[in-house]
């Protein structure tokens, strides 16, 4: 794209006003119908992101803009103002579809409530593509690029089994947003993997706290204060992971739990090269940015809508691996955090 520039435009749904006032166009794009917008400038794409203060969706944003640089393609990204904002991400899907956009990438905070607003925004010509978490039903969006969470999961659970040397789990769970695909994925899978049904008495407490690490340690406190006959905790994610840590800690218990974690960002690999974390599970946010950014390029210029879910993959980073649990060490982890 050679002499093209680009724009992206960053805001939270507070301040869509003050971006719908800010233009930019200036690459040339070809191919079109539905939201093209218009047969000049660039391939305009709408980002919605569960937050914009979240590490993990930082680095989600930040791919797709850079991927968007190099296709000469317009990324709008706008966000929740919290992890389960799920009004806030429907204004955004009607704001970008105003915008006349020509895709929408979604991390839904709930994997039902934008069911309507993504309905529309479709019946426009516009393609809409979930990135991280699943819509339900599946078929609500074009495509997914997401983590195998399911999966995610039970490598956690399973790694953390694997660390309790034989002894019974006493396990405390810190769960993430109801309603949301991904967050039940990763509860299912770790217990799949720890080998622990719904319900069973090894589960000796179950919080939620939107994957957000203040209300985890919150809720590590509230849970410890009931009972300190802990030896494994589940977090949903790493944020969540380092609360439930500082509550430990408090406690005394640093060190004599086995706790695991989802994500894979930098500060999560160093946490458990520190032994914070007895392994966490590392997804590839970039992957599920560029790709969908190239999906929605690749339907402006010639029609060809994405279809299908598609794995970006996941790895389970520790130190001290066992046998039957394939894993990359922290070296690896911190080289390829997020990649």
């Amino acid at each position: 794209m050679g002499r093209s520039r680009y724009l992206v435009r960053v805001v939270t749904i507070g301040a869509v006003a003050a971006a719908l006032a800010t233009a930019g166009c200036s690459a040339e794009r070809t191919g079109g119908g539905g939201g093209a917008g218009g047969s000049n400038g660039p391939v305009k794409i709408g980002l919605v992101t569960k937050t914009d203060t979240n590490p993990y969706f930082v680095t989600l944003r930040d791919a797709a803009k850079a991927a968007a640089q190099q296709q000469g393609a317009e990324l709008v990204a706008l966000a929740g103002k919290f992890d389960g904002d799920n009004e806030g991400q429907v204004a955004a899907i009607e704001n970008l579809a105003q915008q006349g956009v020509k895709g929408i990438l979604i991390t839904p905070s709930n994997s039902t409530g934008i069911i309507g607003a993504l309905r529309k925004a479709r019946d426009r010509g516009i393609t809409v593509i979930a990135l991280d978490t699943e819509t339900q039903p599946k078929d609500a969006v074009d495509a997914t690029w997401a983590t195998n969470n399911l999966e995610a999961g039970e490598k956690q659970g399973g790694y953390v089994k694997t660390a309790l040397n034989g002894a019974a789990p006493k396990l405390l769970m810190i769960d993430g947003t109801p309603g949301a695909a991904v967050d039940q994925q990763r509860h299912d899978g770790f217990l799949k993997g720890i080998g622990l049904a719904e319900g069973a008495p090894e589960i000796i407490g179950t919080q939620a706290a939107n994957g957000d690490q203040n209300k985890a340690q919150q809720a590590m406190e509230n849970l410890l204060a009931r009972s300190t006959d802990v030896n494994a905790v589940y977090t949903i994610n790493e944020p969540t992971g380092r609360g439930a840590y500082a509550a430990l800690s408090a406690k005394g218990l640093a060190g004599k739990v086995a706790v695991g974690s989802i994500d894979g960002g930098c500060q999560g690999v160093q946490d458990v090269k520190s032994g914070k974390y007895a392994a966490t599970v590392m997804q590839f946010p970039k992957k599920m940015a560029q790709e969908g950014v190239a999906a929605v390029v690749t339907f402006a210029k010639n029609g060809t809508k994405p279809s299908g879910f598609h794995d970006t993959g996941s790895e389970l980073i520790t130190d001290k691996p066992v046998p039957g649990l394939p894993s990359k060490d922290t070296a690896y982890g911190m080289q390829n955090c997020w990649g």
